[in-house]
């Protein structure tokens, strides 16, 4: 999934799940930046003071670079959230470990997840933790049948839109054959490009199992949102296990129209379009004015230490303790250690 389901989706779920404007602003900010925060290393100020961050995207590496993407450790945490097969702790499915790394769709693990998020929501960074959460979750929809490891489980042959968008015209077996040659790893979804992140497409393609697989990204895109909707339902009541309704029918049709009619290849132009249906009114919770900056004055990062670009040493301020962007790695930190180091061993799953 691109921008405009992890910013202007996720807010438009936590608006129909209860959330006032500055609450849900904080949660979509947060998971659209997991795919923007690529920067890691301690902090340091004219104090002395000290902060330590950790990253949750990958800088634009060359996808044939293997090394490169295979040493980054955000793939399972933060993108490809490991789903035991859709078997609960304890069980295992069949064939060998790699089945058990691969993302599935709300999977019991990322109920667990869930569960975890909801149970520290006190948390100062709770928000935060919530938007990084929803984040994960949305993605074991759009990665589903992907692992976040180098493995020939991800290879991905014979690709190929069948809904007709015409988004891509007559290049699209020329474009596709050069992304999914040899050279590329078979690391995510490299393979298949953004065919998964498009919210307008049905394809399909051949496993490494010599399997078709065939996937329609709107029903998929439609089911993540609804079921985003109802986790931070839950979320706010405080209940894992809540009985919610989720989104309501006429807000279901507006996402669905969006997702089908934006045929744009661009995810940040799709973006826009989303900002300008909230701008106009067309949810049920009525206008808002939505933003997004990861770079820039506007951005959380520059809010906190003046200036979005990376240097040796900052001016410290007592409001940086409370910040977006400080709470928002205090959230992604938290994260982290609780999907590799609580959730994924009680499946069997060691991971990093």
């Amino acid at each position: 999934m691109q921008i405009d389901f992890h910013h202007a989706v996720t807010y438009v779920t936590a608006r129909l799940a209860g959330f006032a404007d500055p609450e849900a602003q904080i949660i979509a900010y947060a998971a659209q930046y997991i795919d923007d925060c690529t920067s890691t290393g301690t902090i340091s100020f004219d104090n002395k003071a000290l902060y330590n961050r950790i990253s949750s995207a990958h800088k634009m590496v060359d996808y044939r670079n293997v090394e490169a993407l295979a040493n980054h450790l955000v793939w399972l945490p933060f993108h490809f959230l490991p789903g035991n097969g859709g078997k609960a702790a304890g069980e295992n499915p069949r064939g060998e470990f790699i089945e058990k790394i691969i993302c599935r769709p709300d999977s019991p693990v990322a109920q667990d997840m869930i569960s975890e998020c909801i149970r520290h929501k006190k948390r100062t960074y709770g928000l935060h933790r919530l938007g990084v959460t929803m984040h994960v979750y949305a993605d074991t929809w759009a990665h589903q049948g992907f692992a976040g490891v180098l493995h020939p489980i991800n290879e991905v042959e014979h690709a190929e839109e069948t809904g007709n968008s015409g988004i891509f015209g007559n290049i699209l077996n020329e474009w596709l054959m050069d992304l999914l040659d040899d050279a590329v790893p078979p690391l995510g979804h490299g393979r298949a490009s953004v065919l998964p992140d498009m919210p307008f497409i049905t394809w399909e393609y051949k496993n490494d199992h010599k399997k078709l697989v065939q996937l329609n990204n709107t029903e998929n895109f439609c089911e993540a949102a609804d079921k985003l909707c109802i986790a931070m339902q839950r979320y706010r009541q405080g209940d894992a296990n809540a009985e919610v309704d989720g989104i309501g029918e006429g807000d279901k049709g507006v996402i669905r129209t969006l997702f089908t009619n934006t045929k744009i290849k661009d995810g940040e132009k799709r973006h826009k379009a989303w900002l300008r249906a909230i701008a106009e009114g067309r949810f049920s919770f009525g206008k808002a004015d939505v933003t997004y900056a990861a770079r820039g004055e506007a951005s959380w990062k520059a809010k906190a230490l003046g200036t979005s670009r990376d240097q040796k040493e900052y001016r410290y301020s007592d409001d940086f303790i409370k910040s977006d962007w400080k709470l928002f790695h205090d959230a992604i930190q938290a994260h982290r250690l609780s999907v590799l180091h609580d959730i994924l061993p009680r499946y069997g799953i060691c991971a990093a």
